[in-house]
């Protein structure tokens, strides 16, 4: 392909530029993927991924994030690189590309690429550079690392399928909840045309599923899934809004993560919101918490939030929040409760429940032994007994357990106030709150 970028700066100035312009793009975590060197090449995808994140087996590792130039020929009112900003311009080659991520590998800086790109001319013209850069990568310079690399929506299908064939990860950026909101951030995209590679890599990865069990040694596309992103805060969409995209993202596309980015006001638009407390990052936080509820502890959206209550508290995490909101459903007798009902206990993690089910077998457990299973027992006490007895005389009522949740104030002038989205404050306890309707503790033996 004739390649159209003129060399107007040095590559190190090149590289300051599109590092930082690369930063608001969080779609991007640990390769999932086990493809190792076949001793022909450099590198390889064993539990490669991001910078300052954490592999699959707790190792810290790292990954070259660039974009491949902040051309773009949008006008997104979110984005740092839009077109009509007046900021420096910079753009790669592939050989750019290249020779920076095989240096950077030689000197131990990085294990991998994660490379995102604006748009150059047109989605195809960018797209084909993205492959040709990934494709000297792999064959020229042999490198067998982790590769994560965006899918251009707008492109042609048959570029999407060779990028999926050279690169371990691929991703397409939903940008906001919902198709009204992308129409007011961005509207030269398009939601069909988000949604489209999402469903093409979809099956592209499950008919290469399919190959692979038939020969051994077809071709492996896209073999650690995809992602995407979504901005919150830009605009007021709810977390039910938000968490039900991700959900239907999960269910009917076969997501490995949907990441969410706080809305940061980087192009000083007064339509859109600054305030003053800065990016919306404990909601973000609180999203995340959320997402991992619905992956691996088996919830629903619906469980969560709902129409009426359609945002989380920020004061507890969500698994605390839906907790205190079905108190019919506690205290759970840790020596009794099937997996799935310890999993919904705040302070139980995956591993924690996996650690009690198979070490219960054994004999009865007590507080002691949770604690030293990894079971946060300062959450966990207002809602599990052990052989019938809780940690604590206690109540189990939402409030109470609200103002402990969310703890004192730094100043330790009492207990912070936080009000719900439906008006409630939960208030400072005062002496009366003790020792009136506690929980009664059976004896042990005694029915749950």
């Amino acid at each position: 392909m004739e390649i159209r970028i003129a060399p107007q700066m040095s590559l190190m100035d090149k590289l300051k530029i599109l590092t930082d312009a690369a930063r608001f793009d969080v779609s991007c975590s640990s390769s999932g993927s086990s493809r190792q060197n076949d001793g022909k090449g450099i590198g390889n995808t064993l539990a490669a991924g991001i910078c300052h994140s954490f592999a699959a087996d707790g190792r810290c590792i790292s990954l070259l994030k660039i974009l491949f130039t902040n051309e773009c020929i949008y006008d997104c009112r979110y984005c740092i690189n839009r077109r009509s900003n007046d900021v420096a311009r910079a753009s790669f080659t592939p050989d750019e590309v290249c020779e920076l991520t095989m240096e950077f590998y030689r000197r131990n800086y990085i294990e991998g690429l994660f490379l995102s790109s604006g748009i150059l001319y047109s989605p195809n013209y960018t797209m084909e550079l993205i492959c040709e850069t990934v494709y000297r990568l792999r064959t020229l310079h042999r490198f067998q690392g982790y590769i994560h690399v965006k899918a251009i929506p707008g492109a042609d299908p048959l570029l999407i399928q060779r990028a999926g064939y050279l690169a371990d990860r691929m991703s397409v950026n939903l940008e906001m909840a919902t198709a009204q909101g992308l129409r007011e951030m961005a509207p030269n995209k398009h939601r069909s045309n988000i949604l489209r590679p999402m469903r093409q890599i979809q099956n592209g990865i499950e008919q290469n599923r399919n190959e692979i069990t038939l020969y051994k040694h077809a071709p492996r596309f896209c073999e650690a899934g995809q992602s995407t992103q979504m901005v919150i805060g830009a605009l007021p969409e709810s977390d039910y809004q938000i968490m039900s995209v991700a959900e239907n993202l999960y269910d009917k596309f076969s997501l490995k993560r949907v990441y969410y980015s706080a809305f940061v006001n980087v192009n000083e638009d007064k339509d859109l919101p600054a305030p003053a407390a800065g990016p919306p990052l404990l909601r973000e936080h609180r999203l995340y918490q959320a997402d991992w509820l619905l992956r691996f502890y088996d919830f629903k959206v619906d469980e969560l939030l709902t129409e009426k209550r359609p945002n989380f508290n920020l004061a507890i995490d969500p698994k605390a929040d839906w907790a205190v909101r079905h108190l019919e459903q506690f205290p759970i007798e840790i020596n009794r409760a099937d997996y799935r009902s310890l999993l919904r206990i705040p302070g139980v993690g995956v591993k924690s429940a996996r650690r009690i089910v198979a070490v219960r077998r054994f004999g009865s457990l007590t507080f002691e032994d949770l604690k030293r299973m990894g079971v946060v027992l300062k959450r966990a006490l207002y809602f599990i007994t052990c052989g019938g007895r809780m940690m604590y005389p206690t109540k189990l009522e939402e409030e109470y357990i609200v103002r402990n949740l969310a703890g004192q104030d730094p100043a330790g002038k009492g207990e912070k106030l936080f009000r719900m989205t439906d008006g409630t404050l939960y208030r400072q306890m005062s002496l009366a709150d003790y020792g009136v309707q506690t929980y009664s503790q059976p004896t042990a033996g005694a029915a749950i």
